[in-house]
């Protein structure tokens, strides 16, 4: 019989309208501010990996600011001494080859030549090269500057017809690009047409 009562009891939970007792009470409460702390727990987890990344980033971003400054710290001065090296080289080519027929002259001239060696030797070993471009290569608006265009070279348009003056390149940065005269593109000529439709 007490079977049978049993079944005949309301069950609270699944009514949920009846009053609760204080132990039920206290453990609804204690699930919704178990809920809300999780949340913010996870909130503050969030928080704490997006700060750590960002110092994560900002070290790095340091780091790589640490290592360009010692790389390229001596750009100044190379360009300084970019110059010091055209001068000896213009020195260099401007002797006559008759003079050489005089020993001091001579001597003079591979003094000039030897220095030029020590100084983009010097140069080359704090990652400081030379950039000097071949006759009828073609033009590279990242390593050149076209000083002016040369018409009927004979050479196809856009390559390199002349160097003025040798470019320079520190590391992976370019310190001064090569001064160069470039080909002129030829004009269509006159018995040639051109389709200009669109």
């Amino acid at each position: 019989m007490t079977q049978d009562t049993d079944d005949l009891t309301p069950d609270r939970n699944a009514v949920g309208d009846g009053p609760q007792t204080p132990a039920e009470a206290a453990a609804a409460e204690l699930a919704s501010l178990l809920t809300k702390k999780d949340a913010e727990l996870a909130d503050t987890k969030d928080k704490l990996l997006r700060a750590l990344a960002e110092t994560e980033n900002q070290r790095r971003r340091a780091q790589r600011e640490r290592e360009d400054a010692s790389k390229y710290a001596a750009a100044n001065f190379a360009k300084d001494m970019l110059d010091v090296a055209d001068n000896l080289r213009r020195a260099i080519g401007s002797i006559d080859p008759a003079s050489l027929q005089d020993e001091r002259a001579k001597a003079l001239v591979e003094g000039v030549a030897a220095t030029e060696r020590a100084l983009l030797a010097a140069l080359e070993r704090h990652g400081i090269k030379r950039i000097e471009p071949e006759i009828g290569e073609r033009f590279d608006p990242n390593l050149h500057e076209a000083m002016f265009e040369v018409p009927n070279t004979g050479k196809p348009g856009g390559s390199i017809v002349q160097v003025v003056q040798a470019g320079y390149r520190m590391h992976d940065r370019l310190l001064r690009p090569a001064m160069v005269g470039v080909a002129k593109a030829s004009a269509p000529s006159a018995g040639s047409t051109v389709d200009q439709t669109v």
